[in-house]
């Protein structure tokens, strides 16, 4: 048998491979490529970008947890032109589409940074985050409601014709009604899912570990609600879906693809193994030899259930 096909296409961005990094573990792009060519990715997400540069939260700002850990960075970053003049030319370099997540306080930011991103040579598609939920404003307090996500959806629609991706919150009662209002608002496709909310605390000093009190989870411990909701959401909305939660394995990739998504992205993983990613997209296309899986995108949402 030949070489497995593990090629794959969201709107118009062409991937070798399913496996994209997850916004805010591999950084932009200089981080990871100490480790591989980040042209073997099937696409490289960015850290969140916002129009003007964040400070982030006061550490402590991460505590590892029995089966995954909680951040609350707070989206640092330089801001947009920084991206664009100093962190965007080295990512270039290589062979692989770039996604920039962009994030805001406000609905104009999200426009205004979406303006500025959209003709800018070796930008792919923007992941739009209205899921973090680690800053006070904007992110999560508009993708925690239909109305909200609808609203940044839409705004950002009319100022790029590029690739629009919102990133859901499982922080919702139902996420297939928030999917459902960002595709109606003109999302061309999903990532899902952004971390769980939760916080830990110190038994001996009385105290949160994160200073932020609260943090988002991920690991491990957030894959079976990923996982279930990708599959919700993949019969709900007719997008491609790009799925995120709890990946540390080939084997974990391969369970979102069959729950209907069309690529996933690596976190939590590489702050185990920056090698995660490449590890993956191995495991990936071994699968697919030993099952006779000529390509890998007839893999998406072949899951069904067990005969009765």
């Amino acid at each position: 048998m030949s070489e497995p096909n593990l090629s794959v296409e969201i709107v118009g961005i062409k991937m070798k491979n399913p496996v994209m990094t997850a916004s805010g573990t591999a950084g932009f792009g200089k981080e990871m490529a100490e480790f591989f060519d980040l042209g073997r990715l099937g696409a490289f997400v960015t850290k969140g970008t916002s129009l003007q540069p964040w400070r982030g939260n006061p550490p402590p700002r991460t505590v590892e947890t029995p089966a995954g850990m909680l951040n609350a960075i707070g989206l640092q970053n330089d801001g947009v032109e920084s991206f664009i003049l100093q962190k965007l030319p080295f990512l270039r370099k290589f062979d692989v589409p770039v996604i920039v997540n962009v994030v805001g306080h406000s609905i104009e930011e999200y426009v205004e940074v979406a303006r500025r991103l959209s003709d800018v040579e070796g930008v792919h598609g923007m992941e739009i985050n209205v899921s973090c939920p680690n800053v006070k404003e904007g992110c999560m307090v508009f993708g925690a409601s239909a109305k909200g996500i609808a609203e940044v959806v839409g705004a950002v629609r009319k100022v790029t014709a590029l690739p629009l991706i919102p990133k859901l919150t499982p922080n919702v009662t139902d996420i297939t009604e928030t999917a459902r209002a960002a595709v109606d608002a003109g999302a061309d496709a999903l990532s899902l899912i952004n971390t769980l909310l939760g916080t830990a605390i110190d038994v001996k000093t009385r105290t949160f570990k994160l200073s932020n009190v609260t943090g988002g989870l991920s690991g491990p411990a957030i894959k079976p609600v990923a996982l279930r909701m990708v599959y919700e959401v993949a019969q709900a909305v007719k997008v491609p879906i790009i799925g995120i939660g709890g990946i540390m394995t080939a084997t974990d990739a391969v369970e979102f693809i069959l729950a209907g998504a069309t690529a996933v992205q690596i976190g939590t993983a590489t702050f185990f193994n920056p090698m995660s990613c490449m590890l993956i997209v191995d495991g990936i296309a071994e699968y697919a030899r030993s099952g006779k899986v000529a390509d890998v995108k007839g893999l998406i949402g072949a899951v069904k259930p067990q005969d009765s």
